[in-house]
């Protein structure tokens, strides 16, 4: 693992103590690292987004659709 030092004025420093003790994480680390992983996935979803967005449309859909889709998802799901 690498390190990181960042510099944050003490209103910012304060908000992520606050925040480190009231969501339990040990560390302000472990804080900052969950944001990261948050900015991240947003940034995929956003880019996923984007992509069907451009895409062509596809075929419509319908209740046999989703009765169908739920009864594969319930096929797979561990009892």
């Amino acid at each position: 693992m690498t390190t990181m030092n960042i510099s944050l004025p003490d209103a910012l420093k304060s908000f992520v103590d606050e925040q480190v003790t009231q969501r339990g994480y040990g560390t302000s680390s472990e804080y900052v690292r969950e944001l990261i992983r948050k900015d991240q996935d947003r940034t995929r979803l956003r880019e996923l987004l984007l992509q069907g967005a451009a895409s062509a449309p596809g075929k419509a859909v319908d209740k046999a659709y989703f009765d169908d889709l739920r009864n594969r998802v319930r096929r797979r799901a561990p009892e």
